[in-house]
């Protein structure tokens, strides 16, 4: 992608099911409000003039059970703006409590995404914890401001199941809500901008967080599509005809209303929403039942969200949908209340609301907690009087709108009570219904919403560079540096880079240096990354781009020294440290290394050469199926790594990761530990100095043995496959 010179943002939503037609809201607890919030902001930033491109990424998926439109890689919503996904954890649909292993996957392909679109955006904004942790690490990498939009916070909802009687352990459980409050603390730590739609978002839950006074919060409410959600008396008003699809819609909607009411022609309250419990549905289906006037004035119509089948939805889902039938069953509604399997949010939706609004209707959303209440303001735009929770969102839109009467969810006599007083009083709900038409337009238009977002994202971006630049000498951030490299040097450390004449290693050192544009740095070693700072450190050798330390068990990047965690989540499979070290016990002639050499993915030990020790290792550690990685070197150093590990094996992954042609590294080694990474398509040097077990390597493709030991031999690799022309010729 060239860049024109306007603003690249990066919005992140991972769950899924999201696509920009036709959007199933309410298929299941990741389909609410959220899906309708992001696509519609991508759609609307691409309209303006400051904004070049807009990707909103979320996750590919490739199941029967959903549709064939969740599978497409890219799909390309208006002319700056695309919904991109992309794979990770398989391609079955998960819950996105059920994808917290498979983020750092996400964000290696995120990676190679932007590397192979050579273009690195201006902003990253996650939405929701989970996306939020994706663009906290992109931001971290690229040296990129991050924005935060939390949409539901992990602490409220902790906070309010364990009130309902829910138990921690099951909280825990189901939803992974302390790896969901940890993900939200690191992201406060970190985010530079928090996006929140109410004052009470940014005043009560976000207090919560241990984090809080870190970032810059802002209130930015979302907007209405007053194009798709207008009136319900706009052909007198507006002069407005209706499409061919919004008649049909109208009619389809009416004939599935009268499907059950016996007597249609009564006002209708409506509640639209996920079948949560959290929407507290019951509690207006049980007003409604225990209050035989209102069932004489009014009809009630729930549209909770999409189903086939009952027995099939989630637990929470399962139960809330049943407790509706049992309390229909209960109070006698049948012929009163309606509560149709599905509903088109594209053309039925807006119709639907503006039929209640003519049958002289109210909107009724009794949700125990609403973070903002996007379809308060859809409802009212389309002139149909409000009965809110007071909680949260209602709070801020019943003030700037005065178009409705807030209500404590749990009493169920308050809701019908705000209820009938609206339906029976004409002039009451005229006004309200006016007063939503009115103020929803003032207030809560996409064009206010995405001039205030572009003025913040500005701000951002002025104190972000004025951090960058405060140094004397700023660093080119290195997700940057390796987004733009295709060549690479790799060098082991000791005995390789270091060990030999200092004059060589300096002259080597000027090289690095006069290529930095176009060929990156990196060492593979050993140490740990402690030992390795410090050894470059008293050899005044600069911090590499690359660190691949503790023999391949670990890899970090740049001066910051970013740990890998996509590295550390793929190596991990089935790795048993603990276990390992308890069956070497039985060898005497192992001995444990020092503590500060132990790593979370290395064992490490001394072990003098003799006959079939290594067998015996092999031996006792297959025998009780341990996954490892055994690599034994100099005659002395035995170290234990999981199965995924090892420095050549790091080599490959951050190929894969950073889009690295392995032909266009250069790797350089003396010793057994080096032997596996010089093997392969990668170019191998193996320097003059090298310990004997190299010499099984002598002959094989791809493999140079230097008469130059240590750095000079490095030179002279460098020399003999062309590999600094090479690469000055790709940054050319």
């Amino acid at each position: 992608m060239n860049r024109a010179g306007g603003l690249y943002i990066q919005m992140f939503s991972i769950h899924g099911l999201l696509r920009s037609e036709n959007m199933e809201l309410g298929r299941d607890a990741d389909t609410g409000g959220q899906i309708r919030y992001v696509v519609e902001l991508g759609r609307q930033l691409g309209e303006l003039r400051e904004v070049e491109r807009v990707d909103l990424f979320t996750r590919l998926i490739v199941d029967r059970s959903v549709s064939d439109d969740y599978s497409v890689p890219v799909e390309d919503v208006t002319e700056k703006f695309r919904i991109i996904r992309i794979q990770c954890g398989g391609k079955k649909y998960l819950r996105k409590e059920l994808l917290w292993p498979h983020l750092d996957e996400y964000i290696d392909k995120t990676i190679k995404f932007i590397k192979r679109e050579n273009a690195v955006p201006d902003i990253v904004h996650g939405h929701y914890a989970d996306a939020g942790y994706v663009a906290m690490n992109l931001s971290q990498f690229f040296s990129i401001p991050l924005v935060f939009t939390g949409h539901s916070l992990g602490r409220s909802k902790k906070g309010k199941l364990l009130n309902d009687g829910m138990k921690e352990e099951d909280i825990v459980r189901k939803y992974k809500i302390n790896r969901r409050i940890q993900a939200e603390e690191d992201v406060l730590h970190h985010a530079d901008l928090v996006v929140t739609s109410t004052n009470q978002e940014s005043r009560d839950q976000y207090s919560l967080y241990h984090n809080k006074e870190l970032p810059r919060y802002r209130v930015i409410p979302p907007g209405v599509d007053l194009d798709k959600f207008y009136p319900y008396y706009h052909e007198v008003v507006l002069d407005k005809k209706r499409s061919e699809h919004e008649l049909m819609a109208h009619a389809s909607v009416l004939e599935e209303l009268n499907r059950f009411f016996l007597q249609p022609d009564k006002p209708i309250v409506l509640t639209l929403c996920r079948p949560d419990k959290r929407k507290n549905i019951s509690s207006l289906i049980t007003a409604f039942g225990e209050d035989l006037e209102l069932q004489a004035m009014a009809n009630l119509a729930v549209f909770a969200g999409i189903r086939k089948d009952i027995s099939d939805k989630e637990e929470n889902e399962r139960d809330v949908l049943t407790e509706m039938l049992l309390l229909m069953d209960k109070y006698d509604l049948y012929g009163k209340m309606a509560i149709p399997k599905k509903h088109d949010f594209e053309y039925e939706v807006p119709e639907l609301y503006r039929i209640v609004a003519e049958k002289k209707g109210v909107f009724v959303n009794p949700a125990l907690t609403e973070p903002f209440g996007l379809t308060l303001l859809e409802a009212s735009a389309c002139g149909l009087p409000i009965v809110p929770t007071n909680d949260g969102g209602p709070r801020d839109i019943v003030e700037n709108c005065k178009n409705g009467i807030l209500i404590n969810p749990v009493d169920t006599k308050q809701i019908r009570n705000a209820v009938k007083k609206i339906i029976t009083d004409n002039d009451l709900w005229k006004r309200f219904s006016q007063n939503g038409v009115v103020n929803v337009r003032k207030y809560y238009t996409w064009e206010a919403h995405c001039e205030s977002y572009i003025r913040e994202i500005r701000k951002v971006q002025k104190d972000y560079r004025g951090l960058e630049f405060s140094s004397a000498v700023p660093a080119v951030p290195v997700g940057k540096r390796l987004a733009r490299l295709n060549y690479f040097l790799v060098t082991d450390i000791d005995n390789t880079l270091t060990g030999g004449d200092d004059a060589e290693l300096r002259e080597l050192l000027g090289i690095i240096r006069e290529y930095k544009d176009c060929m990156g740095f990196a060492v593979a070693t050993g140490r740990t990354i402690d030992s390795t700072v410090e050894h470059f450190l008293e050899h005044d050798i600069p911090i590499p781009d690359i660190v691949v330390s503790s023999v391949g068990s670990e890899i970090y990047y740049g001066q910051e020294m970013i740990y890998d965690k996509g590295w550390d989540r793929h190596i991990s499979d089935r790795w048993n440290r603990a276990g390992i070290v308890e069956l070497l016990k039985q060898f005497d002639f192992l001995e444990y290394q020092e503590e500060d050499t132990q790593r979370k993915f290395k064992v490490s030990y001394f072990m003098e050469p003799e006959k079939d020790r290594l067998a015996r290792i092999h031996d006792i550690l297959l025998k009780n199926r341990c996954s490892y990685n055994l690599i034994y070197s100099h005659g002395q150093f035995l170290d234990i790594l999981p199965n995924r590990a090892s420095k050549g094996k790091a080599i490959r992954y951050i190929s894969y990761k950073w889009e690295l042609p392995l032909e266009n590294i250069m790797v350089c080694g003396d010793s057994g530990n080096d032997e596996e990474m010089l093997r392969g398509e990668p170019l191998g040097v193996v320097v003059g100095n090298f310990s004997r077990e190299m010499e099984a390597l002598r002959g094989q493709r791809n493999i140079y043995f230097t008469k130059g030991s240590y750095a000079a031999g490095i030179i002279e690799g460098l020399r003999h496959y062309r590999f600094l022309e090479k690469a000055r010729g790709v940054h050319a």
